[in-house]
């Protein structure tokens, strides 16, 4: 065993380490990916800021576009989810969506 074997510590539950000295990302799941979608939402609707820029992104085209994927996966998905998720994407979807009218009207 090496000396970087010996001191690697492993990774956090739900975490998977691509090379040494590589981020941690987290294990991709459908918790994850619909996640992911409501953060990309959420950014075109300009409401989290550029990670670098700190500025805001205002694009409603892009924004009703990964609303529109995440209706898509809820209407294909029935009968196939837990509960759990059944009810994430749900409350994502119609979260988003009045968020999105809201943005629209101002």
């Amino acid at each position: 065993m090496t000396t970087e074997q010996k001191n690697d510590k492993g990774c956090p539950e739900g975490g998977m380490k691509n090379r040494p000295g590589d981020r941690m990302m987290p294990a991709v799941s459908f918790t994850s990916f619909i996640l992911s979608l409501n953060t990309t939402a959420l950014f075109h609707l300009g409401e989290i800021p550029h990670p670098e820029t700190g500025q805001k992104v205002f694009d409603l085209e892009l924004a009703r576009h990964a609303i529109d994927t995440l209706a898509m996966l809820e209407e294909k998905t029935k009968g196939n989810l837990d509960s759990e998720e059944q009810d994430l994407i749900s409350r994502v979807v119609y979260e988003l969506k009045m968020r999105f009218i809201k943005a629209k009207r101002e």
